[in-house]
C-alpha cells in the first residue's frame, strides 16, 4: 500500500513540474522575443534594398507591425 502512495505522489509531482515548466519556459521566451526581436527595421530595410525595392518609412512600419502581430498570436 505504501508503494502505491509513493508512486502516486511521484506521478503527481511530475505532472505539476511539467505544467509549471511549460508556463515558465513560455513566459521566458515571450520576454526574450520582446526584448530581442528576431528582425528589426534596419534588417528589413537592408533585405528590401537587396531585393531591389526602395523601402518607404510607411511600408517598413507596416511590415514590422505585421510581423509583431504574427508573433503575438
Amino acid at each position: 500500500m505504501a508503494t502505491g502512495v509513493w508512486i502516486l505522489i511521484v506521478v503527481i509531482a511530475l505532472l505539476i513540474g511539467a505544467v509549471a515548466g511549460f508556463f515558465i519556459a513560455r513566459k521566458y521566451m515571450e520576454n526574450y522575443l520582446k526584448n530581442n526581436p528576431p528582425i528589426n527595421e534596419d534588417m528589413l530595410r537592408t533585405m528590401m534594398l537587396q531585393m531591389g525595392q526602395k523601402p518607404s518609412a510607411k511600408k517598413l512600419h507596416q511590415m514590422m507591425q505585421a510581423m509583431q502581430d504574427a508573433i503575438r498570436w
